[in-house]
C-alpha cells in the first residue's frame, strides 16, 4: 500500500534536520522544525515552513520527550516523522508512537530497531545469520586484557573504554555504565577482546518493502577521538573487491535476518581480510554523505519514498570517485578534547565542497548539545585529489569566536600516514598533529589592523612619545605572550599584506571584544589583546582547580583531606553529553571540596583547592 507524504515533522535539530529540509524542499514536501528554548533561533527553525517549540533546554525535557514530538506532528499537521540520528531515532518504543497517533515513520518497522537496540542480543542474532562475530565477555568475569567496555543500547563512542590492565577495570566499568545511563537511559554494557590496529569499516544498507536489498558501497571510519568518527570517507583504501563482496554478503545477511527495510548501515571492524560484526545502525549515519556523492544518490529522498511505498530499482547505483568528510568539532585536542560553547561570530568555509552544517554567523553553541558544527566533504575522482580539496577549503575557512579541531583535521589530511592509507582506530594514539605554529606574523598582522581601526585623535593604538621607539602591541596566544612594534604608516584595517621572507601573505583580521581573529591561507590564530593598563583582577587561591565548562558533577573522587599527586582525578563533570575528568594541577593535600555529586557548576567556578606541601623544616 502506498502513501504520499504531505507534511514533515523532522524530530531532530542541527545540521540533519536542515539536510533533510533541503530534501524535503526539492520534492514539495512542507517541513515542521521542533526546538528547544536555546535552539529557537537557530537555522533549521528558521528554514522549516513551521515550527513547534518543546519547552527547556536538555535533550531529555525536549528532542527525547517523544510524547512532545508526536504532540509536536499532530497539532502542526503533519502527516509523517523523520528522527534524523541521534536522541529517539533508534528508539521503538517513539516509533510505535508515531505509527499508533495515524503517523507515517521515516524508519524501519519498530520490530527490526528492538532486535538490534541491544548489542548483546544483536551479536546473538548475527551469529546465527552466519555474519561473522567477535566473543562476548562478561563483564564480572573478565580476566584477559586488553579489552573494550561497550554500551549495549547505544552507539556514538558513548559508554565506550579500552582497558588494557586488570587495575583499571573496575573505575573504566563504573564510568562506562553512568555514560551509558546518562545518554541511552540504559547502563548495560558488555565487553570484546580488542582488536588493535584495526580499521573501522561499514556498509550502507538500503531496502525497500518488497524484497529488494542494496548494499551500497562501504565507507572507513577509522579515525577516532573517544570512540567517535571524526574522518568518513568512501570507498576504503584497505577494501579490494574479495573483501569487499564478503562485507556486502554479510551486510546483506544482517538486514534480511531483521526483515529490514529503509536506510541502515551494518559496521564492522577489519584486521587484515578479516572482519567481525559491530553493531547494525538502524538510521541514518552522520557520514552518509560520502556515499551520496560517490554513487550520485539522495538517502534521505531515498529514506521517503520508501516510506510511501515505492520500490528500488534492481540495478545498485555504481560508485565513481572518492569522497571524504571531516566532522568539524568546537573543541580542544591539545586539552583533552575539551568541547567548547558561545558565540560563533564568523564560519564560512569557501571552495568546492559540500557543508552540511547547522550554524552559521552568529549562531550560539549550546553546552546542552553536541559540540559539532559541521561535516565538510570533498569529493574528486582520486582520494588524494579529494584529501587535497579538503584539507584546502578548512585551511582556507573563516571559523571566528571558538576554539576547533579545524588544524587537526588539516594536518591528518595532509600527512603521509593518511595519504598512503594506513589508517586505523588507533591513528590519532599514534600519530602527533599537534601544530607548532609561530605567532608573530598573525601578531604583527594584527596589530597594524587595530592600529589603523582604532585611532585616537590622529594617533595610532599604542603611540609613545619617544622618537626613538615604534609602537608595539602584546597579544596572549594561549598562554604565550608575544610582543610586536610595527610602523603606523603601514596599518591598514580588514586586510594586512606582510612581505615575510620575499613572500607576501594576505592577513585577515577581525576583532570581538579583547579577541582578535587572524586568518592567512597558511593557517588562522586567535589572539587575546592584552591591555596597556589592566584592570585589576580576582587571583586564585594557589592550588585552586576552576570548572573548565559548566556541567554536572557525575563522580567525586576525593575527600576534604586527602594527600594527591599531581593529575590524579578529583572529579569528572558530564558536560556536551560526555564525561570530562578534572584533574590536579599540583600535588597536596584537598584542602577545600565545593562541590557534590549531581550538583550544577559554571565555567569558571571554583571547584576544589590542593594545597601544596611547603617543603619548610625546622
Amino acid at each position: 500500500m502506498s502513501t504520499v507524504i504531505k507534511t514533515l515533522l523532522i524530530a531532530n535539530r542541527g545540521e540533519i534536520a536542515r539536510r533533510i529540509i533541503r530534501t524535503c524542499d526539492g520534492l514539495g514536501i512542507r517541513t515542521v522544525a521542533v526546538f528547544s528554548d536555546p535552539d529557537a533561533d537557530a537555522p533549521h527553525v528558521r528554514e522549516a515552513d513551521f515550527a513547534v517549540r518543546l519547552p527547556g533546554a536538555s535533550p531529555t525535557e525536549t528532542y527525547l520527550r517523544a510524547d512532545l514530538l508526536v504532540e509536536a506532528a499532530t497539532k502542526a499537521g503533519a502527516d509523517a516523522v523523520h528522527p534524523g540520528y541521534g536522541f529517539l531515532s533508534e528508539n521503538a518504543d517513539f516509533a510505535r508512537k508515531v505509527q499508533a497517533a495515524g503517523l507515517t515513520w521515516v524508519g524501519p518497522e519498530p520490530d527490526s530497531i528492538e532486535a538490534m537496540g541491544s548489542k548483546v542480543a544483536a551479536k546473538k542474532r548475527m551469529a546465527a545469520a552466519g555474519v561473522p562475530t567477535l566473543p562476548e565477555l562478561d563483564p564480572e568475569t573478565v580476566t584477559s586484557f586488553p579489552v573494550l567496555i561497550k554500551a549495549s543500547a547505544g552507539g556514538g563512542g558513548r559508554g565506550m573504554r579500552i582497558v588494557r590492565e586488570k587495575g583499571e577495570f573496575a573505575d573504566a566499568l563504573a564510568s562506562a555504565r553512568r555514560e551509558a545511563e546518562s545518554a541511552f537511559g540504559d547502563p548495560t554494557v558488555f565487553c570484546e577482546p580488542l582488536l588493535e590496529h584495526a580499521r573501522h569499516v561499514e556498509v550502507q544498507i538500503l531496502a525497500d518493502s518488497h524484497g529488494t536489498v542494496w548494499a551500497l558501497g562501504e565507507r572507513e571510519c577509522s579515525i577516532q577521538r573517544r570512540h567517535q568518527k571524526i574522518v568518513e570517507e568512501s570507498p576504503s583504501p584497505a577494501v579490494h573487491d574479495d573483501v569487499r563482496k564478503r562485507l556486502f554478503a554479510a551486510a546483506t545477511a544482517a538486514a534480511e535476518s531483521i526483515g529490514y527495510i529503509g536506510a541502515g548501515t551494518v559496521e564492522f571492524m577489519l584486521k587484515s581480510e578479516d572482519f567481525y560484526f559491530l553493531e547494525v545502525n538502524t538510521r541514518l549515519q552522520v557520514e552518509h554523505p560520502v556515499t551520496e556523492l560517490v554513487h550520485g544518490v539522495d538517502l534521505v529522498e531515498w529514506q521517503l519514498r520508501i516510506a510511501e511505498g515505492a520500490a528500488l530499482p534492481a540495478e545498485v547505483p555504481q560508485p565513481r570517485g572518492h569522497a571524504i568528510e571531516v566532522r568539524l568539532y568546537a573543541e580542544d585536542p591539545a586539552n583533552d578534547w575539551r568541547p567548547a560553547s558561545g558565540t560563533l561570530h564568523r564560519f564560512h568555509v569557501p571552495g568546492d565542497i559540500r557543508l552540511d552544517s547547522g550554524v552559521e554567523d552568529g549562531s550560539v553553541v549550546s553546552v546542552h548539545y553536541d559540540p559539532m558544527l559541521a561535516k565538510v566533504i570533498a569529493y574528486a575522482p582520486t582520494r588524494t585529489a579529494a584529501a587535497r580539496k579538503l584539507a584546502t577549503a578548512l585551511e582556507s575557512a573563516q571559523i571566528h569566536g571558538l576554539v576547533t579541531n579545524r588544524p587537526l583535521l588539516v594536518d591528518i589530511l595532509e600527512s603521509d600516514a593518511f595519504l598512503s592509507g594506513d589508517t586505523h582506530t588507533g591513528f590519532l594514539t599514534e600519530h602527533d598533529f599537534i601544530r607548532d605554529v609561530d605567532p608573530q606574523p598573525f601578531a604583527l598582522a594584527a596589530a597594524l589592523a587595530l592600529a589603523a581601526g582604532r585611532k585616537i585623535g590622529h594617533l595610532p593604538l599604542g603611540w609613545r612619545n619617544v622618537r626613538s621607539q615604534r609602537p608595539n602591541a602584546r597579544f596572549l596566544f594561549g598562554e604565550e605572550l608575544v610582543e610586536v612594534e610595527y610602523d603606523p604608516a603601514q596599518a591598514t584595517p580588514g586586510v594586512v599584506v606582510l612581505d615575510l621572507d620575499g613572500v607576501r601573505t594576505p592577513f585577515h583580521v577581525a576583532r570581538y571584544g579583547d579577541q582578535v581573529e587572524v586568518d592567512s591561507p597558511s593557517g588562522s590564530v586567535t589572539l587575546k589583546v592584552v591591555p596597556r593598563f589592566p584592570e585589576p583582577e580576582t587571583r586564585l587561591a594557589p592550588g585552586a582547580t576552576v570548572a573548565p565548562m559548566p556541567g554536572t558533577v557525575v563522580r567525586v573522587s576525593v575527600a576534604q583531606g586527602d594527600v594527591v599527586e599531581a593529575g590524579a582525578e578529583l572529579l569528572v563533570l558530564e558536560a556536551m553529553k560526555m564525561e570530562h575528568r578534572v584533574l590536579a594541577t599540583n600535588a597536596g593535600t584537598v584542602t577545600e571540596l565545593l562541590v557534590s555529586h549531581a550538583q550544577q557548576v559554571n565555567a569558571g567556578d571554583v571547584l576544589a583547592v590542593v594545597a601544596e606541601e611547603s617543603g619548610d623544616e625546622s
